[in-house]
Order: structure tokens, then C-alpha cells, then sequence
């Protein structure tokens, strides 16, 4: 509703403009009235509203002059409609120098107010729109600087622009607000999961309400990772009356009852400032790459997962390089050996340092080394994704992340996967993949299936697929398994259930959602357009 202002000496004609038309049907609510132009600042500097209608001819402060003073003093910024007795032309010409939207003649006819009305309604309107347009560009010029900042990629300008627009006080720390793929339903394509994105990005907006500039939508820009940033600030917790434990862990209780999808924070190390934040990035990305070998939690702060607690730090150097060749030269014997040597060192160790600290040291060293290793092959495949996504998979099937069990798994795994990228096993791989999805689309194919059958890493794999058909496997095979369904609706007359059956769809809804996500209209309006 449009918040209305009415101004005129004469009583019967304020109670005359409130019932000559049905405000509230239009759109508008009258706020307020006033008798005289003094009345009528007096409450413009106590309250806001979209139209002020006032009389031009009154005593003290005419019309006119209430209009001047109002644009002058920057009193408000609302539509002003100037009611007269005079059709002069003298009266318009000023009324207009000063921004006045319309002038209506005494004594004012319920069309003409009406037209006025839909007129004013229309400037809001397209002055909303333009507002909405600008704080979008603003926005998003903003997040642009932010994230030049995040990266370490700044200069003085970016530092700037941030600090006038946004609030930094006391210590800061990186916090990535990440869906939490791996607890998703296989089904989730990757545009359901960047729609989760976008809807976790608005709870983030939500909760945050004056701070919201300080999360930023998609901050790492890889694929298979659907992250928001967040620039936590210390002034937060403590305007909230909370430890920044408490902020976080209700922050994040917020966006999961509310989302309704799993979300899990990585929080880097703290810093003194805004110039710094690069530094508490980079940590946020360390724990992302080594999440795998953790148990699962829902915030992993840098600190307690990766730093080791006390004076000095210890590597099992030889155990690691053992370790390294064993997995270079995918010698599965030497692979058992080496992790049972190298977790009976940490064990020794282990009474030397509080909280598992000197584990995590080490394992974290060990992963570093394996992306290097992987580097050498081929420096064309996100290897960090790789070594998160086999990790991940090792641990399942009721193996403890991080236990030898987990770490022997890996390492198989990971030995497995560089003896093909040495092999360079994708020239004739996707072929027999593509050749396999066009052949048996119905069937339940999955990228699992098909890596086991070709002996080929499902990860590796998956990130070839991508490469090739930049989209996921998943996405691949819904789409060819649709353009077949297409082309047997307009070939065939064959019930829209048995299309669904016939290329691998067994529910029936599932299958006209996907239709229609995909073709724009579902199977049966499809078959009628393209029969006409």
C-alpha cells in the first residue's frame, strides 16, 4: 500500500477526499491529514509516505510553498499532487521546477483523482523496479571487490570500496557455507543442486538482514561445490548476546530448518583484519579438501581440525614417503605395509600431543603430497576434488573416517586412479560410455557401474565426463533418456505411462517434472504441438 498525505484548510474537503473513492482498492492507505502547511511538515518529519495531495491556496504556507520546502529541506521524496481553485498557468510552471507529479483542479471529480492515482501508482511502480535494478548492480559491484579481497587479489581501491560500504570490527574469520553434496539424494541433478544454492544464498540474506553484504554468493566458483562465503566478524556474536560458537551454530540451525537441505560450515582461522581474510580463506580451503579424513561434523573450525596444539610439530617423514612410493607405483602390498607402519607412528606420538593433533598434521602433509602426485599426470583435472570425492567414498560402508581402515581404502583408491591417468584411459572410455548410455538409457545405469565395468575411477571418470559434455553423468543420461521420450511421443501412439517405462522412468510424476523442466510443456501438450 501507497502511504497517502492530505492536506487543506477546509475541513469538509479532507473528509471529502477520504470517502470519494475506495483508497484501499487502488492501492493506497491515507496516513495521515493536516490543515495547514505547518502541520504538514510537522508530520512529514515524524513520518514517511508515497503521495502528498495539498491544497494550493492556504494560509501561512501555501501549497507551493510547503512543495519548496519539503524538496529543499529534503523532507521527503514522495509524489506531490497540488489541488487549486485557479487554472493558471503560473501556478504549474512552478509547481513543476519543483517535482510536482500533477495538478487537479477544484473541486476534484473521482475520475480525475482516479487517473492521478493509477498514474502515481505506475511511478512507484517502474521507481521500485529501477531501485530494485540499481541495489542489484550495487550489489553485486560489491561482492565483485569483496571477492578480489577473499582471494588475495586486491589493491587499495578494493579495500576501499568495501570498508566505506560495510562494518569490520574486531577479529575476522572466513567461513564457507557449503551444501553438503554427499548427503543429497543420488537423484538431485546439478541444477537442483544450484537451485539449492541460490535458496541457501537467500536464508544467508534472511538472517543476516543488515549484515547481508557480508555473504557472498559462490565464492570458490568450482564445480561440484555450492558454497555461499560468509565474513564473520566478532561484533556479530556480540550484539547477539552469544559466543561466536553460539552465533555460528545458530546460524547454521537457522538455514537448515528453513532450507530443509544439509548444510555444513568450514571455518578458517581467524584474522586482525580485512586485509587479511585471504589468509583465513585459504584455511576454509584446506579443511574442504581434507574434510574426508575428519569425522563428520557440522561446523569444522580450522583450528581444532588442522593446527597442531603444542610446542613443535612432528612429521613421520619416512612413514609418509614410504607411503607416497607404495601409492605412485600402485603396489597394493607395499600400500598395507606402509599405512600400517605409518599409524603405528602416530600412535607412538600420539600421547605427545592433546586432541589427535599430531594425526591430523600428518595426514593433512600426506594429502598435499598426494595432489602433487596426481599434478604430475595430468594437470588438467581438479585434483583436490578428486582426492575429496575418493576419500569421501572410502569411509562409507561402516569404515571410520580418518582410521587405518579409511586410509588403506584411500590409498588403493588413489594408487588405482593415478595408474590410469598414466595410462591416459580416457580416449577410449567415453566412447564405450556414450555407446553404453545410448544403448541401455532405460536400464539403471549408474557412474559406479560403469567406472567398475571399465575399470576406470568413478571420480576420475566423472570429472572426464563432465569435461567432455560439460555436464555431470547424471544430467546426460536424463537428457538423452527425454530426447528419446520426445522422439516416441511424436512417433509412436503409445500411452504417456508407457514412454515413461520405456525410457527408464518408473515414476510417472517424476518423469512429467523432468519432461517439463526440459521441453517447457509436459509430454502430452508436447505430442499436441508437434502433431499440428
Amino acid at each position: 500500500m501507497l502511504k497517502v498525505l492530505l492536506v487543506d484548510d477546509e475541513h469538509f474537503i479532507l473528509q471529502g477526499l477520504q470517502v470519494l473513492i475506495n483508497w484501499e482498492n487502488e492501492g493506497f492507505v491515507i496516513a495521515g491529514t493536516a490543515s495547514d502547511g505547518n502541520e504538514a511538515l510537522e508530520f512529514l518529519r515524524k513520518n514517511s509516505v508515497d503521495l502528498i495531495l495539498a491544497d494550493v491556496n492556504m494560509p501561512v504556507i501555501s501549497g507551493l510553498e510547503l512543495l519548496r520546502k519539503i524538496r529543499k529541506e529534503n523532507l521527503s521524496d514522495a509524489y506531490f499532487v497540488i489541488l487549486s481553485g485557479y487554472a493558471e498557468f503560473s501556478y504549474a510552471q512552478e509547481a513543476i521546477r519543483y517535482k510536482c507529479t500533477d495538478y487537479i483542479l477544484k473541486p476534484v471529480e473521482r475520475e480525475q483523482l482516479l487517473e492521478t492515482l493509477h498514474k502515481v501508482s505506475g511511478l512507484a511502480a517502474n521507481k521500485e523496479e529501477e531501485n530494485k535494478t540499481s541495489q542489484k548492480m550495487e550489489r553485486a559491484y560489491l561482492a565483485r571487490n569483496f571477492i578480489a579481497v577473499i582471494c588475495g587479489k586486491y589493491d587499495d581501491i578494493n579495500i576501499e570500496f568495501i570498508e566505506k560500504h560495510m562494518r569490520f570490527d574486531g577479529s575476522i574469520r572466513y567461513i564457507e557455507i557449503e551444501l553438503a553434496v554427499d548427503m543429497l539424494d543420488e537423484e538431485f541433478s546439478d541444477e537442483e543442486k544450484r537451485s539449492c544454492q541460490r535458496k541457501l544464498a537467500d536464508m544467508c540474506i534472511e538472517y543476516l538482514a543488515d549484515n547481508a553484504d557480508h555473504c557472498i554468493f559462490d565464492v570458490s566458483g568450482k564445480e561440484k561445490i555450492y558454497d555461499i562465503g560468509f565474513v564473520y566478524c566478532d561484533f556479530m556474536a556480540e550484539e547477539s548476546l552469544k559466543t561466536e560458537k553460539e552465533y555460528l551454530e545458530s546460524f547454521l540451525m537457522y538455514l537448515r530448518e528453513e532450507a530443509q537441505i544439509p548444510v555444513i560450515m568450514l571455518a578458517g582461522k581467524k584474522v586482525d583484519n580485512i586485509r587479511s581474510i585471504a589468509k583465513s580463506y585459504s584455511t576454509a580451503c584446506i579443511l574442504r579438501s581434507c574434510q574426508g579424513f575428519k569425522n563428520r561434523k557440522d561446523i569444522y573450525y580450522y583450528d581444532e581440525e588442522v593446527q597442531v596444539q603444542g610446542n613443535g610439530a612432528v612429521l613421520c617423514k619416512n612413514e609418509i614417503d614410504a607411503l607416497l612410493l607404495a601409492v605412485e607405483h600402485n603396489e597394493p602390498v607395499e600400500i598395507m605395509k606402509a599405512v600400517d607402519s605409518f599409524f603405528g607412528e602416530i600412535q607412538k606420538m600420539g600421547g605427545m600431543y592433546p586432541g589427535g593433533g599430531i594425526k591430523n598434521l600428518n595426514i593433512n602433509y600426506l594429502l598435499f603430497q598426494l595432489v602433487h602426485l596426481a599434478t604430475r599426470q595430468d594437470d588438467n583435472v581438479n585434483q583436490e576434488e578428486i582426492l575429496r570425492i575418493i576419500s569421501e567414498q572410502s569411509f562409507k560402508e561402516g569404515i571410520t573416517r580418518g582410521s587405518k581402515a579409511h586410509m588403506l581404502r584411500f590409498a588403493r583408491e588413489y594408487a588405482e586412479y593415478l595408474a590410469q591417468l598414466r595410462k591416459n584411459v580416457s580416449r577410449g572410455v567415453l566412447a564405450e560410455v556414450e555407446r553404453e548410455v545410448k544403448s541401455r538409457f532405460s536400464e539403471n545405469l549408474t557412474l559406479k557401474g560403469l567406472s567398475e565395468k571399465y575399470y576406470v575411477n568413478s571420480a576420475y571418470l566423472g570429472q572426464l565426463f563432465r569435461k567432455q559434455y560439460g555436464c555431470s553423468f547424471k544430467d546426460y543420461l536424463n537428457q538423452t533418456r527425454l530426447d528419446e521420450a520426445a522422439r516416441l511421443l511424436v512417433h509412436t501412439d503409445k500411452k504417456i505411462y508407457q514412454v515413461a517405462e520405456e525410457t527408464g522412468y518408473h515414476n510417472l510424476d517424476y518423469f512429467v517434472n523432468r519432461f517439463i523442466s526440459a521441453k517447457g510443456c509436459t509430454p502430452a501438450k508436447y505430442r499436441r504441438k508437434a502433431r499440428s
